[in-house]
């Protein structure tokens, strides 16, 4: 299976070293562009035979699966230079959420696909969202869901809920990791801990946490209720965390809603608004 990846940012070479490392693709079957060639040229000196393109037509040229990692105000012009390039039998996959499947099919004229990849993505675990287009065979979709199941656990989501899937699978990680670190300076604000230990512990914790679920040893309520002592230290704590963070994950998924109607409406404008 040939491999192409236009775009090198965060996500392209998430997906590159992702590909590699769990062997879904060996680098001499991978083929990347990006607009700063520096960028490509880096994962290149990462995976040895990689190959490095200079123009996105030349990525079509030698791939059977295309992603498409660039951002949303990139995406119509990319596409603009690439008709007449694409042949029947590839499969064109945009990483990008304001963008629909059916906006996809407007403009490329193949089989097509989005797939949302996750940071975590790169420990060969996580989910990756994918939501297929409507004229992709049985065949294509299971040779791309063999791909991605190499390095993530794939789940078909619908239009409808792609901003908030992507919001606890690929966002997540972020949201997480900034409320450890509040934990971490709330720890060493009000103790003498110093951030060394703290934030080994929180780490370690984490890293462990994840196993726990893995495993399937506890589901989350399970977790908490296992840890909660009836008038101990654990439960003083999330009485403070209930009251604290009350309705905040609800203000924050309102809030990436709000924003991806407005990327979707960028988007819309572009490409001349959306077909269903």
């Amino acid at each position: 299976m040939r491999i192409g990846v236009i775009g090198t940012g965060n996500m392209g070479a998430l997906l590159v070293d992702a590909l590699v490392k769990s062997k879904a693709a060996k680098p001499k079957d991978i083929t990347v562009m990006n607009r700063t060639k520096q960028k490509a040229l880096d994962l290149a000196e990462r995976h040895h035979r990689l190959s490095v393109s200079e123009s996105p037509i030349k990525v079509l040229q030698n791939a059977d699966i295309v992603f498409l990692c660039v951002k949303p105000g990139q995406f119509y012009s990319l596409l603009e230079s690439l008709c007449g390039s694409w042949h029947p039998g590839q499969i064109a996959v945009s990483i990008t959420s304001p963008i629909s499947v059916n906006q996809l099919e407007q403009i490329i004229p193949c089989q097509v696909a989005r797939v949302i990849p996750s940071i975590v993505n790169q420990s060969l675990s996580g989910s990756s969202l994918v939501t297929f287009g409507s004229s992709m065979a049985d065949l294509s979709k299971n040779k791309l869901w063999a791909v991605l199941s190499q390095f993530s656990h794939p789940i078909e989501i619908d239009e409808e809920n792609i901003r908030v899937a992507s919001d606890l699978s690929s966002c997540g990680p972020a949201f997480l990791s900034f409320l450890l670190q509040k934990m971490i300076d709330g720890a060493t604000s009000a103790t003498s801990l110093s951030r060394k230990q703290a934030t080994q512990l929180t780490t370690e914790m984490i890293e462990g946490l994840g196993k726990l679920f893995a495993e399937g040893i506890y589901t989350l309520e399970e977790l908490q209720k296992k840890v909660t002592v009836k008038g101990g230290v654990t439960g003083v704590g999330l009485t403070v965390l209930e009251q604290g963070y009350q309705d905040v994950f609800e203000k924050l998924f309102t809030e990436t809603q709000k924003k991806f109607v407005e990327d979707k409406e960028a988007i819309n404008k572009t490409f001349g608004g959306e077909k269903n």
